[in-house]
């Protein structure tokens, strides 16, 4: 059963606009957009959403829940399956890599083997995909803590392989492992360039899915998202 009527219709949301990337699961040939030909899946049909403007941000972010972090009892990333095939053979990690990158190719089983790409946390530019890790912008231990414990685990697989919403981005593994589970308050991109972008996309994202944000998380938000201005 689904615990809570926001998160179905996020689900719903989400499975209805990556539908066209999934496989049909019935005894009939895929569709051909589920088995891209060679040159399509070098150049899978997405771009990075971007987050809603500045004035849309700060009217989500002032409709946040405010709220002590629950507790972290019981949690695991394995209750956020992730990873999971979106396009053929390709997995959430390499449509991420083949749309965050420039001149990407991908091997038969869609794995990253050249391409270059710019991690927008630190500014550093990378020629080898395993330097770099696909970051959950609202990490998965922190959705945790602001609600997601509460959800089944379909909705925690929906929210860990968002590819819909600004949740999802390549960043050198350094700056995203210094990141960690960390909110925005204990935790910010070391390139400030990116602080419009990344607040913005945080709180839509809390807005989204309905999760909580603490009184520091809220304070630092909104200094991040002055410098939209």
């Amino acid at each position: 059963m689904v615990k809570n009527s926001w998160c179905r219709a996020a689900v719903t949301m989400v499975a209805a606009a990556t539908a066209v990337l999934v496989p049909a699961a019935t005894g009939a040939a895929a569709p051909a957009a589920a088995k891209p030909s060679s040159a399509a899946r070098h150049r899978l049909p997405f771009t990075l959403p971007e987050p809603p403007s500045v004035g849309v941000v700060r009217v989500e972010l002032a409709g946040l829940n405010v709220e002590a972090p629950h507790s972290m009892a019981g949690y695991s990333r394995a209750k956020f399956p992730h990873w999971i095939k979106q396009y053929g053979e390709c997995d959430t990690r390499e449509v991420v890599l083949a749309r965050d990158g420039q001149d990407v190719t991908q091997d038969e089983m869609c794995r990253a083997i050249s391409g270059t790409w710019f991690s927008e946390y630190d500014a550093a530019v990378f020629h080898n995909s395993g330097q770099l890790d696909i970051d959950h912008v609202v990490p998965l231990a922190n959705a945790w803590r602001s609600g997601a414990d509460t959800w089944t685990t379909p909705e925690r697989r929906q929210f860990a392989n968002d590819l819909v919403h600004s949740q999802l981005i390549a960043v050198s593994a350094r700056s995203n492992r210094q990141k960690g589970d960390q909110s925005p308050d204990q935790w910010a991109p070391p390139r400030h360039a990116y602080w419009c972008t990344y607040s913005r996309a945080w709180t839509d994202i809390k807005h989204l899915y309905h999760l909580n944000v603490t009184e520091a998380e809220k304070a630092k938000l909104t200094e991040m998202l002055d410098t939209c201005e």
